[in-house]
């Protein structure tokens, strides 16, 4: 089927940024302001059309037991395809999504709806002051929490910092996962910044990416997997590295080489991720944003 461009999937958000959808039978992605945020297969939740985005789901089927009802929290919707790949692999798991755009969110509803049996619930507002206001009950007992947060092309500086991700530890169960996806190019200063802290706040960290985005050569996402206990997923390697784009795998140690003594950063001098150069990100099928 010939893909679907109209007015009727374009929407300007309360903020001015203009979101827009693609259509290409049931594989819909959702763009801002000319950057793809998110692809979703309406037919088949499980499909991660996003290479950084597989690598997260990768993560989650090996890290728990198949089918394994689970507690998740998401920074950051975009069009809900990890919230939707839980529910589709994982029946029966209590999910969180925090998000700054209300309208975005009603948007994605409106294109590709959730579904109707599914235990997700969307709170709106800043990541970072929503935490605060979470059940306390959380505390201690989600097992998977995702960090995928962007205001236009890049990362807030106030969700980059240790001390954000100290708050985040705090509702991170024993066995837990956090999953963060960094954006960074050229000499890499921010994402060693970012790695360095996520590190500080919550333990032994491993990297998920193209490998020419790990040395620099190119802008990309690199999915750092962070929890308390290193983690042994000896399966992640060749699962990253058959899909397209192939990624590498950097383990908790060698993530500590790749890191080359960058310290972690703090409130107080945290940046935004670099914005990412002019056609560095495509919209086509099946292209990862890195």
């Amino acid at each position: 089927m010939a893909r679907q461009h109209s007015p009727e999937l374009t929407r300007t958000l309360a903020s001015g940024r203009q979101a827009q959808f693609v259509l290409d039978g049931d594989i819909v992605q959702l763009i801002v302001d000319g950057t793809p945020q998110s692809q979703v297969d309406r037919a088949n939740p499980t499909s991660l059309g996003f290479g950084y985005i597989r690598h997260m789901g990768h993560v989650l089927d090996l890290a728990f037991g198949e089918r394994q009802a689970i507690t998740a929290l998401h920074l950051g919707a975009g069009a809900l395809s990890i919230p939707r790949y839980v529910e589709a692999t994982r029946p029966g798991s209590r999910q969180q999504v925090i998000e700054l755009e209300r309208d975005l969110v009603e948007f994605v509803r409106e294109v590709a709806p959730l579904p109707a049996s599914a235990s997700i619930r969307v709170r709106y507002g800043d990541a970072r002051e929503q935490l605060a206001k979470l059940p306390r009950g959380l505390a201690g007992s989600v097992e998977v929490i995702v960090v995928d947060v962007f205001a236009g092309p890049s990362t807030p500086a106030h969700v980059t910092s240790v001390e954000f991700f100290e708050e985040i530890a705090t509702f991170l169960a024993p066995d837990g996962v956090v999953l963060v996806n960094v954006a960074d190019g050229h000499e890499l200063r921010f994402a060693r910044g970012e790695v360095a802290s996520i590190r500080a706040a919550i333990g032994p960290t491993l990297l998920i990416s193209d490998p020419a985005v790990l040395k620099g050569r190119r802008f990309g996402n690199i999915v750092a997997v962070a929890s308390r206990e290193e983690l042994e997923l000896p399966m992640l390697p060749r699962l990253a590295a058959s899909g397209f784009p192939p990624a590498t795998v950097h383990s908790a140690p060698q993530t500590i080489e790749w890191l080359r003594g960058a310290s972690e950063v703090h409130d107080a001098e945290a940046t935004d991720s670099p914005v990412p150069g002019r056609g560095i990100f495509t919209t086509g099928r099946g292209r990862d944003r890195g």
